[in-house]
C-alpha cells in the first residue's frame, strides 16, 4: 500500500453521525438548533433535539399553578419545534428526532447524548447573569469533556 492510498480521505464517512441540540425557548437555544440543523444537515447526520423540562422541587412548595404553568410552557415549546421542523422537514432532508426529557437541563442534556451515542453536542449560551459565577450548563458540558461542544451565542 503506497502512502497516498494510507491517507485516502472518504467522503461522507468523516463527520459525527448524531447531534444533540439543547432547546429551552430562549433565543440563543434557537439559534443553537438553527446552527445545529445546518451541520447535521451538510454531515448527514441525525438532529437530536433535546428540551429538558425543569422540575422545580419548590414548585411543590407554592402549589399546582407553578407546575402547571411550567408544564404548559413545555407544551407550548414542543409544538413550536416540531411545528419548525416539519417545515424544513421536506425541504432539506434533514433527519431529526425530538426528546423531551424531565430533570435539569444539564443532566438531562448529559442523559441524552449518552442514550443516543452523540458525536458533538450544540447548545445556546446561557442568557443569566449568575451564569457568569455559578457556570452555565454549557461550561459545565464543555468541562465533562466527552463530546465537542458548540456554544451559540
Amino acid at each position: 500500500m503506497t502512502e497516498q492510498q494510507a491517507h485516502r480521505f472518504e467522503r461522507g464517512t468523516d463527520g459525527p453521525k448524531v447531534i444533540v441540540a439543547g432547546v429551552d425557548g430562549s433565543d440563543s437555544s434557537l439559534r443553537a438548533a438553527a446552527y445545529a440543523s445546518g451541520l447535521a444537515r451538510r454531515q448527514g447526520s441525525l438532529l437530536a433535539i433535546v428540551y429538558v423540562q425543569p422540575v422545580l422541587a419548590a414548585g411543590a412548595a407554592l402549589g399546582a399553578p407553578v407546575a402547571d404553568t411550567t408544564e404548559e410552557i413545555a407544551q407550548d415549546l414542543v409544538a413550536q419545534i416540531r411545528e419548525a421542523m416539519e417545515r424544513i422537514r421536506g425541504v432539506s432532508g434533514l433527519r431529526w428526532e425530538f426528546h423531551t426529557f424531565r430533570g435539569d437541563p444539564y443532566n438531562g442534556l448529559v442523559k441524552a447524548a449518552d442514550d443516543l451515542k452523540a458525536d458533538a453536542v450544540v447548545v445556546g449560551a446561557s442568557e443569566q447573569a449568575g451564569h457568569r459565577i455559578v457556570g452555565s450548563v454549557a461550561v459545565r458540558l464543555v468541562k465533562a469533556g466527552r463530546w465537542p461542544v458548540t456554544v451559540v451565542p
